[in-house]
């Protein structure tokens, strides 16, 4: 996907362009393409975005470690204010306190919209943190006897203790 300049996108019919999406995002592991469509329309002084897409992932199971595929769906939308960067803001230090009013997406009305970038960005938001095969997946399944076998000699005086006090 080609990024868009923003000022041609007010010459577009009805000052929007309507991208189809079906290919391999960068950085993004997918076993199948990402399709979908992403919309930019122009409204003056912000960006509206809106998109609907879906990928096929392979995650690892945070119980069992077994892999399985997770089907991504994507439908969204954001609003990307238009305005110039303030002097002050183009030499930030590392860190710096942040007002909530300050938590919003600009972009210079002069500069270019990357829809691969937003798009990866929203893919990766729908990424699940909590990584389950199954809600009823049980976990690695251990048996006593290799326990036994595989227990540490440092460990002996304590299992004697236990015996002690379970006896």
């Amino acid at each position: 996907m080609d990024a868009i300049y923003i000022p041609q996108l007010t010459k577009a019919p009805e000052r929007t362009e309507e991208i189809q999406v079906q290919e391999f995002l960068p950085n993004l592991e997918t076993l199948t393409p990402v399709r979908g469509l992403i919309r930019i329309q122009h409204h003056g002084n912000y960006l509206e975005v809106s998109g609907k897409a879906e990928a096929i992932i392979t995650c690892t199971c945070n119980r069992c470690l077994q892999s399985y595929n997770h089907r991504l769906s994507v439908n969204t939308s954001e609003i990307i204010w238009l305005e110039e960067l303030r002097e002050e803001e183009t030499d930030l230090p590392l860190e710096r306190e942040v007002a909530v009013d300050d938590l919003v997406e600009t972009l210079s009305p002069q500069g270019y919209f990357e829809p691969s970038v937003w798009l990866y960005e929203q893919m990766c938001l729908e990424i699940p943190q909590r990584q389950l095969c199954d809600t009823n997946c049980p976990g690695i399944q251990t048996t006593n006897s290799n326990c036994d076998r595989l227990s540490d000699s440092r460990w002996a005086s304590l299992e004697a203790l236990k015996n002690q006090l379970s006896g």
